[in-house]
């Protein structure tokens, strides 16, 4: 039976559009502008067009079985076991469904962690924890801390739990942690008849694994590009696969237990595109090994670069991106950092956003019911493919060098993942990338984060290194523009008062007010507190006002037309006023030798090195 509205079309009665009409439209507003201005660029060099047809002949990705829930995540990393073990309990009794371990020296500690992998440790740790009630342990061992494994796995046993039921992953990732490090105690091939034997001995006392981690996090962390993560990632998994198959495990049971972990950011299309093309170019591994392909466990971990110290209420909002994409990628498992976690080690309140953020998504908008949406969509099947082709190539590279090990030996993976770092530090000091909070739109009055009285660790692994290398060494993003954050907190405690600029507004609101808005933001993502004012017309009055600041920068801001008539006049009022440097709003244009010429020492505009300014600001303030 068939309803009388079936072939009813909300576009029924409006001709169809095309890519022409739509380019037509396009080019009237661009006026004269290449069309290339629309499109984006990737850190890997790959291009987003503004629009894109529908995708035809293809397939749904395998990920998680279907309508299949992701498995909700929450870190483990209080160095004080008791409350490590509290805190896991409470995790599991308010809606994670797994536990993700943290130690203390692991690639991913961030300073904290569980204090150590003794049998009294986990004993403690793992009090109450019911193994095979269903939940997911996801433990990460610390190379050359002994063996957190081998030591848990004996724990269940003595319980006498039966290992096949539960749902435990070893997470070993021995060549991740080198590259972190910079080190190895030995080369690969004499550590990996040891690793296959610690795997095979676990798989004979009856885990089901995964045992294995091929852990892209170290490129990411490190501002690598999707690419490089991707292609770090894939040696890695190639490199395990080789080494159990060596190691005696037969080649379907060596693919099992390898699983892999990306990084998840807020860039909802690139980590949609990352995690669906690391599964099309590990099935191309296998098939290249002779196995017919299955769907591998991949899990997901929120940014670390991504997280801000300042607003930190904004990684909330990162988060929350990142998971559902991750989520809509057919992820199996996501841990969400804690919003606190750049701060320090997060309180309960962090602890239960990182979990409810998860519960959301699943529960009330039901991201886990529909099987890779993005499957036919023009722009991220595209973008698959263009990393997944990126990627392989840049993967037979490292094959070149000898797999993942030598190529870290030779610094391929670091030399390239350095080059992308630079371009994002420089386009982070332009802020052509944003950083809500950070960079742009700051809050010097914010009220302070609650975290754990716990100080971070600088952990050292002791014992000598037989090969060293450049470490893949983790950064955040944020970091440079909360330096200059951290110099004003300091100033503000040891003098009352925080550095002060002045804005200098010429004219009308209707003049002044955009690029007072521009000036404050720019000067306060520093920590430099802009002093506004009401527009002067009186230049007299407008130096008067810029002296009883206090303020020793002065920042002229108004539009073209009022600096051609008094930029110049009101630059040599605010110097007799005592200003020690004088800025101007906009780019200077054909005035510049004049303006310099009266007392304008430097420019601000959208595009300008944003934090060298802010830095010789400080220098300008220091000298007497």
């Amino acid at each position: 039976m068939t309803s009388a509205t079936d072939d009813l079309r909300l576009a029924a009665d409006f001709p169809q559009a095309s890519y022409d009409d739509w380019r037509k439209l396009v080019d009237g507003v661009l006026k004269g502008a290449p069309f290339e201005k629309l499109v984006g660029k990737t850190y890997d060099g790959l291009k987003i067009e503004p629009i894109y047809p529908r995708a035809k002949g293809v397939t749904p990705i395998s990920g998680r079985a279907a309508a299949a829930p992701w498995q909700i995540m929450q870190r483990i990393d209080h160095p004080d076991v008791a409350k490590a073990n509290a805190l896991a309990l409470q995790d599991l009794e308010n809606g994670a469904t797994g536990l993700d371990i943290e130690f203390q020296g692991s690639a991913g500690a961030r300073g904290f962690g569980v204090a150590d992998a003794s049998p009294e440790t986990l004993k403690r740790l793992f009090d109450g924890v019911i193994f095979d009630a269903g939940i997911s342990i996801a433990l990460n061992p610390v190379l050359g801390r002994g063996n957190a494994g081998t030591t848990l796995a004996a724990l269940i046993e003595a319980r006498k739990v039966d290992p096949a039921k539960v749902d435990l992953r070893f997470n070993y990732q021995a060549l991740s942690t080198m590259a972190v490090r910079g080190s190895a105690a030995a080369a690969w091939s004499e550590m990996e008849k040891p690793f296959a034997k610690v795997v095979s001995e676990l798989m004979e006392r009856g885990f089901k694994g995964p045992f294995v981690l091929a852990d892209g996090r170290p490129v990411h962390d490190a501002c690598g590009s999707e690419v490089q993560e991707l292609a770090f990632a894939l040696a890695l998994g190639l490199a395990y696969l080789r080494t159990l198959e060596a190691g005696g495990i037969a080649l379907d049971s060596a693919r099992a237990a390898i699983s892999f972990r990306l990084s998840a950011d807020s860039d909802q299309f690139l980590t949609l595109a990352k995690f669906r093309a690391l599964r099309l170019l590990w099935a191309r591994v296998e098939k290249a090994c002779g196995l017919a392909p299955k769907p591998a466990f991949v899990a997901a971990e929120t940014a670390w670069r991504m997280l801000t110290q300042r607003d930190p209420y904004v990684n909330m909002l990162r988060a929350t991106m990142a998971t559902f994409a991750a989520g809509l990628a057919g992820a199996n498992a996501i841990t969400v950092l804690p919003h606190t976690l750049a701060l320090g080690l997060p309180d309960a309140f962090a602890r239960r956003v990182a979990r409810n953020a998860q519960l959301l998504l699943l529960e009330e908008s039901n991201l886990a019911k529909s099987s890779d949406p993005a499957a036919g969509s023009g722009g991220i099947e595209s973008l698959t493919q263009e990393l997944c082709e990126a990627a392989w190539s840049l993967f037979q590279e490292i094959e070149k060098c000898g797999g993942a090990f030598a190529a870290l030996q030779q610094g391929l993976i670091q030399s390239k993942v350095a080059a992308t770092r630079k371009a994002r530090e420089a386009n982070i000091a332009t802020r052509k990338d944003v950083l809500t909070g950070a960079s742009e739109f700051p809050n010097l009055h914010e009220a302070s984060v609650a975290v754990e009285d716990v100080k971070p660790l600088a952990f050292a692994i002791h014992g000598k290194a037989g090969i060293t290398f450049d470490p893949l060494q983790a950064m955040r993003l944020a970091a440079p523009f909360e330096r200059l954050r951290d110099r004003s907190d300091q100033i503000l405690k040891d003098n009352g008062k925080r550095p002060r600029v002045f804005l200098a507004n010429l004219g009308t609101a209707a003049d002044f007010t955009a690029r007072a808005t521009f000036a404050k933001s720019f000067f306060e993502t520093g920590g430099i507190e802009a002093i506004e004012c009401e527009g002067f017309s009186d230049t007299a009055a407008l130096a008067a006002a810029c002296t009883s600041s206090g303020a020793a920068l002065a920042c002229l801001c108004s539009s073209d037309k009022v600096y051609a008539q008094h930029a110049v006049a009101t630059t040599q009022a605010l110097q007799n006023a005592g200003a020690k440097h004088i800025y101007l709003a906009g780019r200077p244009g054909e005035q510049e030798a004049a303006l310099r010429e009266a007392g304008v020492t430097d420019f601000i505009f959208a595009g300008g090195d944003a934090l060298a300014t802010l830095q010789k600001a400080y220098e300008t303030m220091e000298r007497p």
